[in-house]
């Protein structure tokens, strides 16, 4: 998808003094394609960033090649500043250069790492390098877009600096270039030329242009699918902006700590679904194989326990990478070069518990413990996945706790979405939905990388993600803790605790070994034969599958008009007596919150209560 596409010919005829008319014209496209509110400083760059690609495109003789602008990156809210399409000069077939177009007029390395830059009078702190990020993009792109055939011969990448000369960029020269990512300067606009002419013939784009709009898009990588691989052996994901700025920048961190004995604590936040477990897993992978001893840990049974399975499947050298956050309370300061904490938002206040040794109740905070046992400690979180009464991991508390023991602090926000079909637009809806964002609730208005529906009944919603199931993909059922949840006994089926109406499924198994049709509790979300069980909260939590059924139980219900929680409906144990009134509204509002953004390809929406089905269907429309 792209919001606006032109020829160069016809996108050059909008140079000064008509490129106000420019930027708000792509601005209006951009608000009705993608949903997007473009901000002042966006369309200041199309105005004065395109017309000079577009010059420079027809003083090359190429007038006829397509400009893509704003191309969405396939599964992802990315944009592309212009992809140019063409033909190949030489074989003819479909031709094609991803450009960032930069208007910066001087920046330079931070502290002598060639991976980022500090652009002088632009707020945020690093940036990534643009040709690394050039690159990612023709790598991501053609690892996804079907139609591209050979993209290796068919993709090329460049940063374009138009208003810099060298001698204000230099550094950012340090970086290796390659036929995905060059980079030019004005300085050497004739260069740019000879190589966009080296790569497009001066012919119509249309054609090649709609090869590639209209290519199929390829199913995108689950996380566990490639766990083992990415630790083990090599990287299996292409991380994109924020992600790779987060990478290089615990990267960046380790090689500091080693050349200065400099401490420093990396925090990287974001949404569901924006790569904070690919980014670890992929530093974790790095890391080991540079022989720097790191060590991944969660305060999740679950997820530990599957990535103890999956990516650790035959070796019990992998297995014992993953930890547990309680599992530092004696270790010694700075035993580890690199702890990667994930799932962050579920640090608690202490690592003691009922089991723990007189010795260790020292009543020391959780996270002074993770901060210590590390040269570079790493934290990944979400402030909307807290949910159970004393889990406080925010970017606050780690900051506060980090800066009172001297350490300095990065901070990466992951602004990218990709979980969920590459839906931006979705997550939103669900935050406006629950009342975690401001505006309130919102008609859903469709995303066509994402699809959201109603079902009448749970039949239906199970009969619906089922026919998928058959079909090859992963699905899962989850709800509201607001069914009693009877023991498993083992050699025995789980009872059908949550039943509406006539229909009734068992909660997943709390057991730790398999029983008849049901995986042991931590691999509900991952092995055969967790659809046809009911999660909960502390089983999808981390997880992710190609299609989502919610149960929304009376615990949430629409009361005039807005949704309301009722604390007396959920049966969470955690809740029952542990949580205010205030911490249970935020818990429960957190927990659907999870709940609702693990699919990647769809959520299928069923509440107990008719007034809230009917209000999902005013929103969605019965069928979505």
């Amino acid at each position: 998808m792209t919001a606006y596409r032109r020829s160069a010919s016809s996108l050059s005829s909008h140079e000064s003094p008509m490129e106000a008319e420019l930027g708000e014209l792509i601005a209006e496209h951009v608000r009705y394609t993608f949903k997007h509110s473009p901000s002042p400083a966006e369309i200041r760059s199309w105005e004065r960033s395109l017309p000079a690609l577009a010059s420079d495109l027809v003083d090359a003789g190429l007038g006829g090649v397509e400009m893509l602008v704003e191309y969405k990156v396939p599964l992802s809210d990315k944009r592309v500043d212009v992809i140019l399409a063409g033909l190949h000069p030489v074989t003819d077939e479909p031709s094609y250069v991803v450009v960032e177009l930069k208007q910066w007029s001087e920046a330079e390395s931070v502290e002598d790492d060639p991976t980022m830059v500090l652009v002088p009078a632009q707020p945020g702190g690093p940036k990534l390098h643009p040709v690394l990020q050039v690159q990612q993009y023709c790598d991501y792109i053609g690892d996804f877009v079907a139609s591209l055939d050979a993209p290796a011969e068919q993709l090329r990448g460049a940063a374009y600096l138009h208003n810099a000369y060298d001698p204000a960029v230099r550094d950012l020269f340090d970086l290796p270039q390659d036929d995905r990512g060059r980079l030019f300067t004005a300085q050497h606009r004739g260069e740019f030329l000879d190589f966009l002419k080296g790569r497009l013939a001066p012919k119509s784009g249309v054609e090649a242009g709609d090869r590639l709009l209209n290519g199929k898009i390829r199913p995108s990588k689950q996380l566990m699918g490639v766990a083992a691989e990415e630790v083990k052996n090599r990287s299996q994901f292409i991380l994109l902006d924020e992600q790779r700025l987060a990478f290089q920048t615990v990267l960046h961190a380790v090689e500091r700590a080693h050349e200065e004995d400099r401490k420093t604590a990396v925090i990287i936040s974001g949404g569901p679904g924006s790569g904070k477990s690919v980014v670890a897993l992929s530093l974790l992978g790095e890391l080991s194989r540079k022989g720097v001893s790191t060590l991944h840990a969660t305060g999740s049974q679950a997820f530990t326990k599957t990535m103890r399975r999956v990516a650790g499947k035959g070796s019990t050298r992998v297995q014992s990478m993953f930890k547990y956050f309680n599992s530092f309370m004696d270790a010694s300061k700075n035993q580890f070069e690199v702890l990667i904490c994930d799932e962050a938002h579920r640090i608690r206040e202490t690592s003691a518990n009922r089991y723990t040794r007189k010795e260790f109740r020292t009543g020391r905070p959780q996270v002074e413990e993770l901060l210590a046992a590390a040269r570079v400690p790493v934290f990944l979180l979400d402030e909307h996945q807290v949910v159970r009464p004393g889990e406080m991991g925010t970017v606050a508390t780690i900051r506060e706790h980090a800066e009172a023991l001297g350490l300095q602090v990065a901070q990466v926000d992951l602004s990218g979405q990709f979980r969920c079909g590459g839906s931006a637009r979705y997550e939103h809806w669900v935050l406006r939905l629950l009342g975690l964002a401001p505006g309130g609730p919102v008609s859903w208005e469709g995303d066509e990388d994402f699809g959201l529906r109603t079902a009448p009944s749970p039949e239906e919603l199970e009969a619906h993600l089922r026919s998928f199931v058959e079909s090859g993909e992963s699905a899962r059922i989850s709800a509201g803790y607001c069914w009693p949840w009877s023991k498993a006994e083992k050699d025995r089926p789980l009872a059908d605790d949550v039943r509406i109406g006539g229909w009734g499924r068992p909660w997943n198994s709390r057991l730790e070994t398999w029983l008849p049709g049901a995986p042991p509790s931590a691999l509900w979300a991952t092995e055969e034969g967790g659809f046809d069980q009911v999660g909960c909260v502390y089983t999808a939590q981390g997880f992710e599958y190609d299609r989502s059924g919610v149960i929304l139980g009376p615990d949430l219900v629409f009361r005039d008009g807005h949704l309301v929680v009722d604390r007396k409906a959920n049966r969470d144990p955690a809740l029952t007596s542990k949580a205010t009134d205030q911490e249970a509204e935020s818990l429960i509002r957190n927990t659907y919150k999870v709940l609702l953004t693990r699919g990647m390809r769809e959520t299928v929406l069923f509440s107990t209560d008719p007034e809230t089905q009917e209000y999902l269907e005013s929103l969605i429309g019965t069928r979505g």
